[in-house]
């Protein structure tokens, strides 16, 4: 079972984009409410964050392609020893999210990254694919981002998504608590309130001890295996449903599932992959992905915050102090040039035989280790590329101001 914030669609190799120039100077991160608050827990912390901004805002101009975005971008070695990105693919569900990070950017920056448009150009851009879109996940994706962006294309977004979503099983976690949050977003701009209850309901049902991978499986060796996004997704999507209009039982049930992943949280500030929905315990630690690090984790845990939960701070501080200097390899997984984090540190295991044996063992007795496998396939395999989304959801998470909730 693969668990990633993925999808590409077929397309011949893309044709890379360029805007205007950023200039000769390193951009200047923005800042935020949030950055200002991390800063004071822990100043080292935010210059980390204030240096991926800045790579953020170089990069995603290299993953531009085709109206829209890359799936990856892939690193290679250059002749001079260097590393060079070569822009792979392209997604929708890439590009709806990096859109709702470039929605939080000054117009300058907006357009300096999508040649001259803004990030309003670039929904709608996505939003021509509407009627090919077939996956309720990647539609949402795109209601939410037409509501944030105030887009005329909203009405059509979410009819294609009441379409998609039926309300029958079985259906992805993440896909369940990003209509949510897409509904959530739309709900002062259109009638969304039956949409959203059902939505709502299904999401809070689905809960064990935490979330499972998806709702309505229940047999199969791995059924009780989730990982870290069915955690984040449904944290971020109840906390913003109850900012939007009071809601304690879905805050109750963001926060729960917010202590369990930073009780399990690595001694090192890692971000676990996968869980026993049944129990909260870790079934698998690797691969620890930076976009949890640095984006996904602090982005549904200040979402929390926002909206009267818990506040873990220090967590969030934790995870990014990984990434500044990861245990499992002395290789830096942040590098200024090009100016981009690596996406993940890993097992060097085949055909992810450790996640497997995990995943079985921990069916038939919850908790079981097997720690002869950690000695014979140790973590720290880097994997060299960088996804778009990964880019979207850092803007995201840290330059959302607190009274950015639509409702």
């Amino acid at each position: 079972m693969e668990c990633q914030v993925s999808g590409t669609d077929s397309a011949p190799p893309p044709r890379q984009e360029k805007g205007p120039a950023l200039g000769d100077q390193a951009p200047v991160a923005p800042s935020s409410p949030r950055l200002s608050m991390v800063a004071a827990h822990d100043p080292d912390s935010a210059v980390l964050v204030r240096r991926l901004l800045e790579a953020a805002i170089q990069l995603l101009p290299k993953a531009r392609v085709a109206g829209g975005f890359a799936f990856t971008l892939s690193g290679t070695r250059a002749p001079d020893g260097g590393w060079q990105l070569h822009p792979l693919g392209i997604s929708t569900r890439y590009g709806a999210i990096a859109a709702l990070g470039l929605l939080q950017l000054a117009e300058r920056d907006q357009r300096a990254i999508l040649a001259g448009e803004v990030g309003l150009d670039l929904v709608g851009h996505l939003a021509k694919r509407l009627d090919d879109e077939t996956d309720p996940g990647d539609v949402a994706l795109l209601c939410w981002a037409a509501a944030e962006a105030g887009h005329s294309e909203l009405p059509h977004a979410l009819q294609r998504l009441a379409a998609l979503d039926q309300g029958h099983e079985p259906v992805d976690v993440v896909a369940a608590a990003w209509i949510v949050t897409a509904l959530v977003a739309a709900r002062s701009h259109a009638d969304v309130e039956r949409h959203l209850a059902a939505a709502r309901d299904r999401l809070l049902a689905a809960r064990d001890a935490v979330y499972p991978h998806v709702i309505g499986v229940t047999s199969g060796y791995r059924s009780h295996v989730a990982c870290f996004a069915d955690q984040i997704y449904p944290v971020q999507a109840l906390s913003r449903l109850h900012r939007s209009a009071d809601d304690p039982r879905a805050l109750a049930a963001a926060d729960t599932v917010a202590a369990m992943i930073c009780q399990a949280q690595g001694p090192a500030g890692q971000w676990w992959w996968h869980y026993d929905s049944r129990t909260g315990g870790v079934v698998e630690r690797y691969p620890v992905y930076s976009v949890h690090q640095h984006a996904m984790g602090p982005m549904a845990l200040l979402d929390l915050a926002d909206a009267g939960g818990q506040v873990y701070l220090e967590a969030i501080c934790r995870g990014l102090r990984w990434l500044a200097g990861p245990a499992e390899t002395s290789e830096a997984l942040v590098l200024d040039e090009p100016p981009v984090a690596w996406r993940k540190v890993a097992r060097s295991d085949p055909r992810k035989l450790v996640r497997g044996l995990r995943a079985a063992a921990t069916r038939m007795r919850p908790g079981t280790r097997l720690p002869l496998l950690d000695r014979m396939f140790p973590p720290g395999a880097i994997d060299h590329e960088c996804r778009p989304y990964e880019l979207g959801w850092l803007l995201l998470a840290w330059l959302t101001s607190p009274g950015d909730c639509h409702g």
